[in-house]
């Protein structure tokens, strides 16, 4: 549009030098010509907002314009560019006005050069070409408004996306600071105090037997350190860590487990061994020592077993214990209490695979955690 504004203006220029004999206004008509070109230059440099400064600006350049065209009828098409400035420029009404005012002005100066009488073309086509002006330019103006709204839009649904992602990766990692700080370091104390209260108990009686439940209790929070220190690292469990791999980690919870709590824990293995992801092998001791917890606090029992089995398409961990039992919930958050068992479920889900509980009031529990091998 701007290089249309200056097309039109050295059109309408040259046109009329080329009709008319230098005369007295013509140094007017080329001063004015070149006093509108350098005001329509200044016109980006004010921006496009209604301020008082671009106002003045366009009201100035409307004003050097009008001269023009009375004094040379030939510069009335420059108007085309100039309605464009007034509808970016004005609010709507104010751009109608202007953009009235200027097809006023340019009939006029198309009447005057008329010759050879009156011709209906004249007096319709400005009217005709500043409607269709006016209209190209709302059309154009609505469609990026539109665009604008959609991109904003887009911007806030982003936004308001990554606030939700946040939120899911913060509550995602605090569940899994809760899983590991009970399966591991709460586990720990709950066992060291176990092991003092019993020393306690037998430290005037039985010296010997206080001695070796406060030593049991030592193995155990350096066992808590170590497990701390890798937990703050994000590393694997301290006895995988060790080597040995899963088979040897669980071997070691169940002795540990026997020695601290006086319930005997054996562990098994069913099946050839295979290699497991290290993210595998730590979702299952964790699995583990949680049941094991859940045993040592809840089930009043006397042994347990850790059976884990190697299948063609899935590895299985199954705790079972003789204690006291209870009724399963029927449904994975109905009549849970505390974090063991929905710590357990989500370890297994996270891998693919599944919980499963077998209990009743009195006969003791199995459970079963079950991850696909095509997890891996």
């Amino acid at each position: 549009m701007h290089a249309a504004f200056f097309l039109l203006l050295g059109a309408s220029l040259a046109r009329y030098l080329l009709r008319h004999p230098w005369e007295d206004r013509s140094p007017w008509i080329v001063g004015l010509s070149a006093a509108l070109a350098a005001l329509y230059v200044l016109g980006p440099v004010l921006g496009s907002r209604a301020t008082p400064r671009r106002l003045a600006w366009l009201g100035t350049v409307v004003a050097v314009w009008m001269v023009l065209v009375v004094l040379a009828p030939s510069f009335a098409w420059c108007a085309v560019p100039l309605f464009y400035t007034g509808l970016r420029t004005l609010p709507p009404r104010a751009a109608l006005v202007l953009v009235a005012l200027l097809t006023t002005f340019v009939v006029a100066a198309q009447l005057r050069l008329s010759q050879g009488g009156f011709d209906p073309n004249l007096l319709i086509a400005p009217p005709a070409v500043a409607a269709i002006a006016t209209a190209v330019f709302v059309h154009a103006e609505r469609l990026a408004a539109r665009q604008r709204a959609l991109i904003d839009d887009l911007i806030r649904t982003r936004r308001e996306l990554a606030a939700t992602e946040r939120r899911e990766g913060t509550l995602a990692e605090r569940q899994r600071l809760s899983m590991e700080i009970h399966d591991s370091l709460a586990q720990g104390l709950s066992s060291q105090q176990m092991l003092l209260q019993a020393a306690d108990r037998t430290w005037d009686a039985d010296p010997a037997t206080a001695r070796r439940h406060v030593r049991a209790a030592e193995s155990i929070a350096e066992h808590n350190l170590t497990e701390a220190r890798r937990f703050v690292h994000d590393l694997a469990p301290a006895d995988l860590a060790a080597g040995g791999g899963l088979e040897q980690a669980l071997r070691a919870l169940a002795e540990r487990e026997s020695a601290a709590t006086g319930i005997t824990v054996r562990f098994l293995v069913d099946g050839g061994p295979a290699p497991l992801p290290d993210r595998v092998q730590s979702a299952l001791l964790r699995i583990a020592q949680g049941a094991l917890a859940n045993v040592r606090e809840h089930a009043d029992a006397t042994t347990a077993a850790l059976t884990l089995t190697h299948l063609d398409d899935q590895v299985v961990l199954d705790i079972a214990d003789d204690g006291v039992g209870f009724a399963p919930p029927t449904s994975p958050s109905a009549g849970v209490r505390g974090h063991g068992l929905p710590a357990i479920r989500a370890r297994a889900e996270q891998l693919g695979g599944a919980l499963t509980i077998e209990s009743a009031p009195g006969e003791g529990t199995v459970l079963s955690a079950s991850i696909p091998l095509e997890s891996r």
